[in-house]
């Protein structure tokens, strides 16, 4: 049994039980069920419907914005990400005449000056772009869009590529929030996944964020690569927790060679056992726990003052594709090359290559290649599983009024499965709701899988990662 755990009891033959393949629900329905029948005249439709809508006065409601940069200048073996391999930083100048060419696109079908209350940028590695670069990026989207005043404005960081001067132009350009890639501070780790950088410089650049006023900072880490163990995670759990950023992501490492080529560098043998990256889990919960940070869900952890924890203390917490947020649930505009945006009851993705993604802006097209309009079985799964995902609690009286049907007929099925996870003390069914646990929080893709109608009808979820 695993009691080192601050707070539910995990036990080891629980998380091996659960732990099977499932989605991060970043999207329901997710990524994988978009189709390609979904195209460009498909979105400018939803972009018209929206700029129709109600609420134009003071353009409408707020969006969210991500732009994605897929360039790095080397590579990492664990990455699944969308990206480009290069140390020609001149290939920047072409993408961004290409972003900006997407922004005008956006701009005749929505208005200038759509508000925008939160704005990210992904990758990739952004910090790839120069001073320079970053500063034609921003006054671009600030032109075309109105930037709220109190947005959250993120940036991911690579620590390698930026020094406390860099990181003052960002804070001068409006970025408020950083992400700093980790991964894991053990020296042994980071040559085998090829991403070698020093504690002592993560630790410099978050002093500096704090000097120069950012609001937040966030720590990406991974646990289940390889050379890791029990024992080396826990040190870098202590000396993450010593830095004391806002969040802290914590992600498990799902070794796809097949899919992902650059895995396919990994020694396998070197992989952590199935029982190891399990005492991972437990280790960390327990030490970021202790260390007084607070479980948000889905690997995430806040400090209690972050806006994040306050949100989740106040059932004001929210999730998109950059994963939980304090944001309302918004459009989202999904800028750059393989980039994801949900517009109304639609989802789109643009191409994955730079050729496919260039060809379809010189030729004044939206580069979307695939999408979904989601159904009115959709829209309400899609209700269900985000209360779950962010509130931990199902009200069936407000699914019934919000999309007039009775809920415990609807999910009768579901509610009939959801039995053996209350017997496991991960949820409580109430006459009228589903409460989720303590314990239940920290399996909530185990509870949001049993309200995914396309799972429950296809077994083959070989396509996601496990869910531990």
């Amino acid at each position: 049994m695993l009691t080192e755990t601050i707070g539910p009891v995990i036990t080891e033959e629980l998380l091996r039980r659960l732990d099977v393949a499932g989605p991060r629900y970043t999207s329901y329905p997710t990524a994988d069920r978009f189709v390609d029948a979904f195209g460009p005249a498909d979105y400018i439709q939803a972009l018209q419907q929206r700029s129709q809508g109600p609420g134009l006065i003071g353009g409408g409601s707020p969006l969210s914005v991500y732009v994605h940069i897929p360039f790095c200048e080397s590579l990492c073996y664990y990455c699944a990400c969308n990206k480009v391999v290069t140390k020609h930083h001149e290939r920047a100048t072409e993408y961004l005449d290409a972003l900006e060419r997407e922004i005008d696109l956006h701009v005749a079908q929505l208005g200038r000056g759509r508000p925008v209350s939160q704005l990210h940028f992904g990758g990739g590695t952004p910090t790839f772009l120069s001073d320079a670069e970053l500063t034609r990026l921003m006054g671009k989207l600030r032109d075309a869009f109105r930037v709220a005043p109190g947005a959250e404005t993120s940036i991911e960081v690579d620590p390698r590529t930026v020094d406390e001067a860099r990181l003052q132009h960002l804070a001068s350009l409006g970025f408020n929030r950083l992400s700093f890639g980790v991964q894991d501070f053990d020296p042994a780790v980071q040559q085998a996944v090829h991403r070698v950088q020093s504690r002592e410089s993560v630790a410099a650049l978050m002093t500096a964020a704090r000097r120069l006023g950012f609001e937040s900072t966030n720590v990406d880490l991974i646990y289940g690569l390889p050379r890791q163990s029990p024992e080396s995670l826990a040190r870098t759990v202590q000396q993450v927790a010593d830095l004391r950023p806002e969040r802290i992501a914590l992600y498990s490492y799902a070794h796809l060679p097949a899919r992902f080529k650059p895995q396919r560098r990994i020694d396998a043998t070197a992989l952590p056992k199935p029982e190891d990256k399990l005492r991972m889990l437990s280790g960390a919960i327990a030490g970021f726990v202790g260390h007084g940070y607070q479980y948000i869900g889905m690997d995430h952890f806040a400090l209690p003052g972050d806006a994040l924890a306050a949100a989740k203390r106040q059932g004001r917490l929210h999730r998109n594709f950059q994963g939980y947020s304090t944001q309302p649930d918004c459009d989202l505009i999904g800028l750059g090359v393989s980039a994801i945006g949900r517009i109304g009851a639609t989802y789109s993705q643009n191409a994955k290559t730079l050729t496919e993604y260039y060809d379809a802006l010189q030729q004044g097209q939206f580069p979307v290649v695939r999408g979904l309009a989601l159904t009115r079985d959709d829209l309400l799964r899609r209700a269900v599983i985000m209360a779950i995902m962010c509130q931990g609690r199902l009200d069936f009286e407000s699914v019934a009024l919000a999309h007039l049907v009775e809920p415990k007929q609807y999910f009768a099925n579901e509610l009939e499965q959801l039995r053996r996870l209350e017997q496991d003390g991960l949820v409580e069914l109430e006459p009228e709701a589903v409460q989720v646990t303590p314990l239940g929080w920290y399996f909530i893709r185990s509870v949001a899988m049993v309200f995914d109608r396309h799972l429950q009808a296809d077994r083959a979820r070989e396509r996601f990662s496990r869910i531990i």
